[in-house]
């Protein structure tokens, strides 16, 4: 189960400040009636100012990276060739939902910040990039009956952890396979049909169309995120509109998780954080000094009773299992840390497995074609970071917690779409 909450603050009229929620996110699909009467699809004109606005206020990407919004628009617009712009919802991450919720209640928040991507960019048609049925279902019928001034076709492509990755975007749009290709070039540079492309995250273009209608609050609409907040197997889940700088003990509580022993931050990307996580607040550049990373918002809590070898375990292994296979280092040193991470949790820890699980964690990254073998490569480095002792702890004798795990399905850290 899961459920839906804003801690934003309310502005004038007791409006929420920054509603990519939308002002009842319990009614279902918006349709372009209560659209419209938020100000949406309004004129964009000149268009360099929305995107000046973009920059003064530092909207970040919010499909994982965090790369400046503004940046990204200007490379696209400045490129030679007409662009393309792409709403990429696939979200590969298990534990987030953000994106597939944002589909099917306010399709068209999405589209109207594709089409402002589009007027900023000079794009001459855009695409919409998903697998979630009832999302594309939510998505045509809000192409049927928005104004139609951008050409835009939906793309529909298979579930994977990697086909979100905006190469594998641009390969799958063009009627390929969803996989990753080698860079450069980059999709600014050549991407759709070899034209321009910006790939753009469906939260990202939801926040640009909430900026042109509300321009007072934009540096609130770019602080706050989207985040989906989990824990252990049946647990209520929680998805919340949060601003920036929010303690992760905020959200903790707010899921039923107070009690929580570490955090798994950024989906499967950010890595474990144990003690000291409570005071961890929800921005980008703290994340990272902190040795994590917000990626795609999505955080799961362990309870004291949960074993972060297991956690890591499970992480590992579905992120092995999820592997596009077209990078020989990507299959072998994933592989090589689940078996390794399975052995010790079943007992099987070697007396040097720390070390070497330690030695793999510092090489791996950086050398695959996305980021997989980064996410598989941060959790063993945090897990070993953040919890020294636990793997030789398992040496000789499985714990409780590892001996109920179940690598490569991801079930763990799957969250239902409210």
């Amino acid at each position: 189960m899961t459920g839906v909450f804003s801690l934003l603050p309310e502005g004038r009229h007791g409006l929420l400040v920054s509603p990519v929620f939308g002002a009842e996110p319990h009614r279902g699909a918006e349709d372009l009636a209560r659209y419209l009467a938020t100000g949406g699809y309004a004129p964009l004109s000149p268009r360099h100012r929305l995107l000046d606005r973009i920059a003064a206020v530092g909207l970040r990407g919010r499909g994982g990276a965090g790369f400046p919004a503004a940046v990204k628009l200007r490379a696209v617009r400045d490129a030679p060739g007409r662009p393309v712009v792409v709403a990429n919802g696939e979200e590969g991450e298990p534990g987030s939902v953000k994106d597939r919720w944002l589909l099917r209640h306010r399709p068209h928040v999405v589209l109207d910040g594709l089409r402002l991507a589009a007027a900023m960019t000079g794009a001459a048609r855009g695409f919409v990039y998903l697998s979630d049925v009832p999302a594309e279902q939510a998505v045509r019928r809000a192409l049927a009956e928005r104004p139609a001034d951008l050409p835009v076709e939906v793309v529909r492509t298979e579930h994977t952890y990697v086909a979100g990755e905006e190469t594998a975007v641009v390969r799958r749009v063009d009627g390929g396979p969803a996989l990753p290709t080698a860079k450069p070039p980059r999709p600014f540079e050549a991407g759709v049909g070899g034209a321009p492309t910006l790939v753009a995250n469906v939260e990202t273009l939801a926040r640009v169309a909430v900026m042109h209608m509300c321009p007072d609050a934009a540096a609130a609409v770019a602080g706050a995120h989207l985040v989906t907040v989990s824990g252990p197997v049946g647990s209520v889940a929680v998805l919340a509109e949060v601003p920036a700088g929010t303690r992760l003990e905020v959200l903790a509580d707010l899921g039923g998780h107070g009690g929580a022993a570490a955090v798994l931050l950024g989906g499967l990307f950010g890595g474990l954080h144990g003690p000291g996580w409570t005071d961890l607040p929800l921005d980008h550049d703290r994340l990272n000094a902190a040795g994590g990373a917000l990626g795609c918002g999505a955080l799961h809590f362990l309870h004291p009773r949960d074993c972060p070898v297991a956690l890591a375990t499970e992480a590992v292994a579905y992120l092995a299992a999820q592997s596009a296979r077209q990078c020989g280092v990507c299959v072998s040193g994933t592989g090589a840390l689940a078996r390794t991470l399975t052995a010790a949790a079943r007992g099987g820890a070697a007396h040097d497995t720390t070390d070497q699980l330690r030695r793999w964690s510092r090489q791996l990254p950086g050398r695959g074609a996305c980021g997989l073998l980064d996410a598989a490569a941060r959790v063993v480095a945090t897990l070993l970071a953040h919890f020294p002792d636990r793997i030789d702890a398992h040496r000789g004798a499985a714990c409780p917690a590892c001996a109920q795990a179940a690598p490569e399905d991801g079930r763990r850290f799957t969250v239902p779409v409210p």
